[in-house]
């Protein structure tokens, strides 16, 4: 069960033992893997979430998966959860880990969705105008290619939405064309 409040302060105990420790790179390091692991791996998720798999079980996996790819922090930190029996929000507290550590380093992520591969320079061009309207922030480009948009792009900044693409001028147009308000004007 999704626990936003319990991953966002697991998250902050590990950014400030991290920071203590100054360790933060290696540990957002370790994060993106174990967040790579849990993306890729279904079967991970659900072991980790199966009250039958016991807690030595799920940790002799978590070591033959990472195999010593893990800092010491990050790998004691993953035995506090099986201890405390927390291992079912790994995912979660590494979304809020992520989230957190981009909050301190004040690194915005910023989504393009294009309906075929862009460049390598025009994403940097859209990266080059985004930074331009958010002075000392680092932006971080997530893109993706959904061929329904037909052509055009939508970005979403923060809680942002600009969408130019051409299926929404199309959906647009036939909302227009299908309007009949004037027709009671008449």
């Amino acid at each position: 069960m999704e626990n936003p409040r319990l991953a966002s302060r697991y998250a902050k105990s590990l950014i400030d033992i991290s920071v203590e420790r100054n360790n933060l790179e290696d540990t957002l390091n370790d994060i993106k893997l174990l967040d790579a692991i849990c993306k890729q791996s279904h079967e991970f998720e659900l072991m980790l979430k199966s009250p039958i798999v016991s807690a030595q079980k799920k940790l002799a996996v978590i070591e033959a998966v990472v195999a010593g790819q893990l800092h010491e922090i990050t790998m004691s930190f993953i035995k506090l959860l099986l201890n405390k029996g927390r291992e079912e929000n790994l995912a979660s507290i590494v979304n809020a880990f992520i989230e957190q550590y981009n909050e301190i380093k004040n690194i915005k992520t910023v989504s393009l969705t294009t309906a075929s591969p862009v460049t390598e320079e025009a994403k940097k061009a859209i990266v080059g105008k985004v930074a331009n309207f958010m002075p000392g922030t680092t932006i971080e480009l997530k893109s993706a290619v959904e061929p329904e948009l037909i052509g055009g792009f939508v970005l979403e900044v923060g809680d942002r939405l600009f969408d130019a693409s051409i299926r929404k001028k199309l959906v647009d147009a036939r909302t227009m064309v299908l309007d009949t308000s004037y027709v009671s004007k008449i």
